[in-house]
């Protein structure tokens, strides 16, 4: 069967309407109104959870970050600056080879097997650091002291959050550090400790940015 020519050109152009109809909507409409909505009743959430501290935005409250020395000539890794409280090991993160302005956080997991022999000299070497930074005068970390999560990386590698565990074990040391009473700093963690999400879901868990900008806080008032 034959089609003519304008019933073929008005195919096309109810074709071309339809497209031009659903970018609208998809393409405009919808994600205008899903970002008007979430900026309405998530402001923080939709911007990416930015936690400020001095005026300034110094990073997110779900990305872990690094608190470490500056990179010494020689070294191959930075030390940690040990008047901070540290997060978890980031054993899994990479950094970006393509845009050499500045490295970009990569988020990956370890890949390893529990017993892959890298793996376990990880955690050895992680506890053993955790032992030597944390015992200071008169305190001194037990190997049985030393959470999971102070010795392993999330699975994103990116976790910004460390066990109630974890924090008071670096109390004494940040104590000292900072010539601070132990009993406000373990006061600080204490209300920095967030229980379970909805009473049930997860676990408690501190978010170590937070808890540092309150620790600095803590610090300029003492």
């Amino acid at each position: 069967m034959n089609i003519s020519v304008p019933h073929t050109a008005r195919l096309l152009g109810a074709g071309l309407r339809a497209l031009l109809v659903l970018t609208l909507v998809t393409g405009v409409l919808y994600p205008l109104l899903i970002t008007g909505l979430a900026q309405g009743l998530f402001p923080g959430r939709a911007n990416g959870s930015k936690t400020e501290a001095n005026g300034r935005v110094v990073g997110s409250a779900l990305i872990g970050q690094s608190y470490n020395l500056p990179l010494q000539e020689g070294q191959q890794t930075p030390e940690p600056d040990l008047k901070w409280f540290q997060g978890r090991p980031q054993n899994g993160l990479g950094t970006n080879s393509v845009n050499t302005q500045y490295d970009l956080i990569l988020s990956g997991a370890t890949n390893r097997s529990a017993d892959n022999a890298e793996l376990v000299q990880w955690v050895r070497d992680a506890k053993a650091a955790v032992i030597r930074d944390n015992s200071v005068g008169g305190y001194a970390v037990k190997p049985s002291d030393v959470p999971a999560d102070a010795v392993t990386s999330s699975g994103s590698g990116l976790d910004p959050d460390i066990s109630p565990a974890y924090a008071d074990l670096q109390v004494h040391r940040i104590a000292e550090r900072n010539g601070l009473p132990v009993g406000h700093v373990h006061h600080l963690v204490d209300e920095h400790t967030e229980g379970r999400t909805l009473g049930f879901l997860g676990e408690p868990r501190v978010n170590v940015l937070e808890l540092n900008i309150a620790l600095e806080r803590l610090v300029t008032e003492h």
